[in-house]
């Protein structure tokens, strides 16, 4: 499974309407696209940036796509007020408990490693990350989306609410750290709202 992700750098102002443009326009033409499975939106309020990622069942078809969303690329930036910045990523690792639901937060991780590193951070994402986080009340999903040429790499995790996401931060956040700092890899978090979960990756763990 692959994913892209389109980066707006927005006006906080203008992100409501953003959402709406997402909902009713971006996704029903996603979706006749051959090969896309699902979108999702990450928002913050407070500094307008924005995270829309579509979910591909093939590398090829997130690639054939690319010209067919340009336009929709383009008017978000528009709507949202900011600049656009698109990743291409591979998904390595998905598990979801339960669906998220109305209030969802997510608190996002990008980092960098060697690429010849990137298995060893995937076995340990899989192997002890996951079952530990999946413990932690109000947890919903979590994955790790990779980019083999690069290094880079970004784990989002899912919570039930603003609330459960910052009561079990400090925990959740240590979880991925130690592994990290062995890797000799540099991180940096955001939080956002789950403003539209629609992904509909299948379980990969």
């Amino acid at each position: 499974m692959y994913g892209r992700s389109t980066t707006i750098e927005g006006q906080p102002s203008l992100i409501d309407a953003g959402i709406d443009y997402v909902r009713d326009v971006v996704m029903p033409a996603l979706r006749r696209m051959d090969g896309c499975i699902g979108l999702s939106l990450l928002v913050d309020r407070g500094s307008g940036r924005c995270i829309a990622t579509s979910s591909w069942e093939t590398d090829k078809a997130m690639h054939a796509s690319g010209e067919q969303v340009l336009p929709l690329q383009r008017r978000a930036a528009e709507i949202f007020g900011g600049s656009v910045m698109v990743d291409r990523w591979e998904i390595a690792v998905l598990h979801r408990d339960h669906r998220a639901g109305a209030g969802a937060c997510v608190r996002a991780t990008w980092f960098n490693v060697r690429p010849d590193q990137l298995d060893r951070a995937i076995r340990y994402y899989r192997e002890s990350m996951l079952p530990a986080i999946q413990e932690l009340e109000g947890f919903c999903s979590t994955s790790l989306m990779i980019d083999r040429t690069s290094g880079r790499a970004v784990s989002s995790s899912t919570f039930d609410s603003l609330e459960a996401m910052e009561r079990h931060g400090d925990q959740a956040r240590s979880l991925l750290t130690t592994q990290l700092h062995d890797l000799g890899a540099e991180q940096h978090d955001c939080e956002f709202e789950l403003a539209i979960a629609c992904l509909r990756v299948p379980e990969l763990v």
